[in-house]
């Protein structure tokens, strides 16, 4: 298995409900955003996926969350905006710009401190 994996990074507030004691509060992390495409077979030109291309779409996720409440994101709003959700928010979005792809699976980490993340690690729809 091949892989292939970008960082972005973006700066956003939330709050949580629910018993989260001090974050259920607005709070702000420096998130950092780490994206892992995989695949079993390379293409004729020897690499798996356009790097560039993938960077885009991943750099394109941070830029729409950069600086925003993800409470009002839509697609995030009235969701609680934990880092699984929003793991699962930034993998719906990307994934469909692999479509087509001879990439296999797609791994979103979100990173909300250097210490503590939330991924979602997934079969692309073919």
């Amino acid at each position: 298995m091949y892989e292939i994996g970008v960082i972005a990074q973006f700066e956003a507030a939330h709050r949580l409900h629910g018993d989260f004691g001090p974050a259920t509060r607005l709070h702000g992390h420096t998130y950092k955003l780490d994206v892992i495409a995989r695949g079993e077979r390379l293409q004729p030109d020897g690499t798996l996926y356009d790097l560039g291309a993938f960077r885009a779409a991943v750099d394109a996720i941070a830029a729409e969350l950069h600086y925003r409440d993800l409470d009002e994101v839509p697609g995030l709003a009235g969701s609680n905006t934990t880092a699984e959700a929003v793991a699962d928010y930034c993998w719906r979005r990307i994934a469909p710009t692999l479509a087509g792809s001879p990439l296999q699976s797609l791994l979103v980490r979100v990173w909300e401190s250097p210490q503590a993340y939330a991924a979602r690690d997934d079969r692309l729809p073919e």
